[in-house]
């Protein structure tokens, strides 16, 4: 029997390697299922998912010059991957991941200390922003 490309066959698990697995088409020859056609998930351990001797449905991907054919398991079976489902704690309304700067208190709530440290860190981001905007003009850069 001549295989063909696309199609679903029944064969056995003849031999397992680290990459894949042999399989014995009923009638059509052996054929071979890489590793990473063997489930929709990754798989590290092909023995977790196959053994010798067990009957699987398999679809033919692909046949080289040389004979060897190319086969599918996860491709021959019937359910196609689940879209992925959103956790349970964020109720479907997420917000995107974006960064928003934290609310600051009116100045008139905040201690000499903090004034103080927020005057601090505004001089210093623009002092640096000034830096990168002289060295980008001179088209000189720190190392």
């Amino acid at each position: 029997m001549q295989l063909e490309i696309g199609k679903i066959y029944e064969g056995k698990v003849k031999g397992i390697t680290q990459y894949g697995a042999f399989v014995d088409i009923d009638g059509g020859g052996t054929g071979m299922v890489h590793i990473s056609e063997v489930a929709n998930a990754f798989v590290s351990d092909i023995k977790e998912y196959l053994k010798e001797n067990q009957p699987v449905k398999v679809k033919v991907i692909g046949i080289n010059e040389a004979g060897k054919v190319s086969l599918s398991i996860k491709k021959a079976v019937d359910n196609p991957p689940q879209p992925r489902q959103p956790k349970k704690n964020d109720g479907g309304n997420r917000r995107p991941n974006v960064w928003e700067p934290k609310k600051q208190p009116p100045m008139s709530e905040l201690s000499f200390e903090d004034m103080l440290t927020r005057f601090k860190q505004n001089s210093e981001e623009r002092m640096c922003d000034l830096k990168r905007s002289t060295d980008r003009k001179n088209g000189t850069r720190r190392k």
